[in-house]
């Protein structure tokens, strides 16, 4: 019986939740460094041209690309959601119109 509990906990991936958690981890370390690398774009520029506001140029570009991880980020995560919407146990949006077309049966006008 003990073999067979040792086969189950090996067969458990166990560094899904330390991945999970690096991913989360990882979109505020992706902002920082674009942020960074933009602003590093915006010095090099600034450094080659000699004109002050491509210096804003790169520090926009970075800002841009930091924005573009969040909305990755937010779009995966908006299709785990659905995914688990689809389920059963979670479809309480449905348990929730349902409700509402009882409650009809009581308004005021039904009297």
């Amino acid at each position: 019986m003990a073999s067979t509990e040792n086969e189950k906990e090996s067969k458990t991936p166990r560094i899904k939740p330390i991945i999970e958690a690096a991913d989360s981890l990882s979109l505020g370390i992706s902002m920082v460094v674009a942020v960074l690398m933009g602003v590093g774009i915006g010095w090099l520029l600034k450094s080659l041209t000699e004109v002050s506001w491509t210096f804003w140029i790169g520090v926009s570009i970075g800002i841009a690309a930091a924005i573009l991880n969040v909305y990755k980020a937010y779009s995966k995560q908006y299709k785990v959601f659905e995914e688990l919407a689809k389920e059963p146990r979670y479809a309480i949006k449905k348990q929730l119109d349902d409700d509402e077309d009882d409650d009809d049966e009581y308004s005021q006008k039904n009297y």
